[in-house]
């Protein structure tokens, strides 16, 4: 509450994502309470953080506030894959809540009153806001919606208040992440030392001739491995081994698919249902009614691409008339009808590369600019904008090309807008542009448009009707009723002609078994439930019925042979066939002669122009100690010893060596590698103090 009475006194400012009636629950209910039998009376601990305990009700409440959210979003409940990424964000909140904390209070990074009303009202209003506050009518961004809003907040109920007072909590906490990977960010830096090296790397050559002998030259068969040698390997590399907590299931799958009856319901339906559409007098509530599309009634704003399905079926497309059904490639029927086609707000394209002055003196302002100028002229001459905007740029968009996607004329600072809007073809903006932001190159991808449509959209599912569900459930079910234990069910697999699938290896967090998505529950059954040889009850996927036996359990630590046959044994048998094909090539002392031994499965090659930043050998893949000892052999008609890749034996004769040449500036690449490192530090930092905090993770117990 405590930026309320200020906002209001603001003009201008719009939420879209409150409206009236907010209330947050406490626990949904698609989440079972820690006294449900879910739990089993047992602890309610979900995991520990910093030595902190989190309890089953702390998680759920930080998984409601994200949940509702999500809600007020998007206007619908989040569907089991959706609710899989809203827990993990609620986990990942905890952590943030629990590890960042002391680390903002250490850095005294704090977020001012000032600072969040422009969040919500001002030239930087975020862009969650930015996606919700839009006007039904023209679909555009809209900031009257909050000053109803807020003109009648004192009068609402206290759940109202109380979730603007929890937005205004979320809102600084994104902030205040945001400072911290900035700072952090920034704080990276590449010497000049670096910088010659990187040079150095991309821009070394040499010319060589390799010979490639792949390990399936010899025969598996040709190659003995016994189970000692195995586990020996594994012994004496058991950080490449370790597992988390595992099993080993095996299921059968009862696949749900509509059928022809079911075909033939949904045509009939879609095809009246589209006649009526062509005769409505009120698209939208038809529409709204009848249709399962995600956005049954939309504007297509200039610039914004028609639906695919409509645009690859009519070349010529009238305002009035309706089209379809048509058939999409997501087993939909989909009819479509152009309500309106008129001119709306124009809107443009373009990128940019922002280097920015916000608290700089007038002599660091200065020197951004020549730096800017510096870079326009690199562009002019030649360099592609989208790598001048990833090496150069100081904003989100730097990731994209600089592309800010399609934009009208309001949606940007007035210096901006005007110099983008007032060009007249498309390119390059020869000149720097000056905001309150900094300088910005600009190039104009897209010229003005203001074609907009309304169309309205009729959609149906394919989908298995509730008879078929009904008959491959009772199939799935007589099946699980009898197979009491895992020799049952495998005779009773091959006597009814059902597959047996294997799924190795499962892990307490993963959602899938194989290619089979949405299987949570059966792998929660694995693991809290079900004990080995156990059959399961049935499970229903979105696509399929499951029934399951658990084959073998793996605790934590490292991973046993039957665990890990199949890759140990490939690389405890390529080692072996690496000192077989060395033994064959001793005494040759040409790569001809090299490649003879093995006549119809090495190669020999020529690379003229292989770099010294490369990891791929063309022709064989992967293959960096190859790359460095070429890189190594120094004099010109020097072979190298036989060098053991994964993929086989390579052999190299060096023929000439191309230095990189000096240059005077390396600041280019030292801004790459800054850049470079810049990326990936809030990713890096976030894996460091979870490590620190010594995460210890038990939901899979409950989810």
């Amino acid at each position: 509450m405590a930026l309320i009475k200020k906002i209001r006194q603001k003009t201008g400012l719009a939420i879209g994502v409150i409206a009236v009636g907010l209330i947050l629950f406490i626990v949904g209910g698609d989440i079972l309470s820690p006294n449900s039998t879910l739990l089993g009376g047992s602890s309610n601990k979900v995991g520990e953080i910093a030595g902190e305990s989190i309890s089953y009700e702390e998680y759920i409440r930080k998984i409601e506030e994200i949940k509702f959210s999500f809600q007020q979003n998007t206007g619908r409940t989040p569907s089991e894959n959706e609710m899989y990424s809203i827990r993990e964000q609620a986990w990942q909140a905890l952590i943030v809540d629990k590890v960042f904390a002391s680390q903002y209070e250490a850095l005294g990074l704090t977020i001012s009153d000032a600072e969040l009303v422009d969040m919500v009202q001002g030239k930087n209003i975020i862009a969650e806001l930015r996606q919700q506050l839009t006007n039904p009518m023209t679909g555009e961004f809209d900031r009257d919606q909050l000053v109803t809003f807020l003109q009648s907040l004192e009068n609402a109920g206290p759940e109202q208040r109380a979730f603007w007072a929890q937005q205004e909590k979320l809102f600084a906490d994104a902030r205040l992440r945001v400072k911290y990977d900035n700072l952090l960010s920034t704080s990276e830096f590449a010497t000049s030392a670096e910088g010659r090296m990187e040079h150095k790397m991309q821009n070394s050559l040499v010319d060589v001739d390799y010979v490639f002998i792949p390990f399936y030259a010899i025969s598996d068969n040709d190659v003995q491995v016994s189970d000692s040698e195995l586990r020996d390997y594994i012994n004496k590399n058991k950080e490449k081994f370790k597992v988390s907590n595992a099993v080993d299931i095996d299921y059968v799958a009862f696949n749900l698919m509509p059928s022809g009856e079911d075909s033939a319901a949904v045509i009939s339906e879609i095809r009246q249902l589209t006649e009526e559409l062509r005769n409505a007098s009120n698209d939208s509530v038809f529409v709204l009614r009848n249709s399962e599309a995600a956005r049954p009634f939309a504007t297509i704003l200039p610039g914004d691409a028609l639906p695919n399905s409509l645009t690859t079926n009519v070349d010529d497309i009238q305002v009035g008339e309706t089209y379809g059904p048509f058939l999409t490639s997501r087993s939909t029927y989909v009819s479509y009808k152009i309500t309106d086609k008129f001119n709306g707000t124009p809107r443009m394209r373009a990128s940019h590369i922002l280097f920015g002055t916000q608290g700089l003196s007038e002599d660091g302002k200065a020197e951004v600019r020549t730096n800017a100028q510096n870079v326009l002229k690199e562009i002019q001459d030649g360099l592609s904008f989208a790598v001048a905007a990833a090496q150069y740029g100081q904003d989100a968009t730097a990731q994209r090309g600089g592309d800010l996607g399609w934009f009208a004329k309001e949606d940007f600072v007035e210096e901006f807008a005007e110099a983008s809007f007032a060009v007249k073809s498309a390119g390059l903006i020869n000149r720097l542009v000056e905001t309150e932001y900094g300088y910005h190159i600009i190039e104009v991808t897209e010229m003005p448009k203001s074609e907009t449509f309304k169309i309205a959209t009729l959609e149906l599912e394919l989908i298995p009707s509730d008879a078929t569900r009904n008959d491959v459930f009772r199939r799935a079910d007589f099946f699980a009723a009898n197979a009491s234990n895992a020799k049952q069910f495998a005779e009773n697999a091959e006597k009814e002609g059902f597959r047996i699938i294997q799924a190795n290896s499962v892990g307490a967090f993963d959602r899938n078994l194989n290619n089979l998505q949405g299987a949570r529950e059966v792998i929660r059954w694995a693991f809290n439930d079900a004990s080995v040889g156990k059959v399961s009850q049935v499970f229903e996927l979105d696509n399929s019925y499951i029934v399951a036996t658990l084959r073998s359990r793996y605790e934590e630590g490292t991973a046993s042979l039957d665990q890990v046959r199949a890759q140990v044994l490939s690389q405890v048998r390529n080692d072996k066939k690496a000192e077989m094909i060395k033994k064959q090539l001793e005494g040759k002392a040409t790569l001809e002669d090299m490649q003879s031994a093995y006549p119809n499965e090495a190669s020999l090659d020529n690379i003229p122009d292989l770099r010294l930043s490369a990891s791929v050998l063309p022709g064989v893949g992967f293959a960096p100690k190859a790359i460095g000892a070429a890189f190594g052999l120094k004099e010109s008609g020097k072979i190298s010893k036989p060098i053991h890749e994964d993929v086989g034996i390579i052999v190299l004769k060096l023929n000439s060596i191309t230095p990189a040449a000096e240059v005077a500036d390396y600041s280019g690449y030292q801004r790459q590698l800054t850049l470079n490192a810049s990326q990936r530090t809030a990713y890096m930092i976030m894996m460091a103090l979870e490590d620190l905090a010594d995460v210890k993770d038990y939901r899979y117990k409950f989810f």
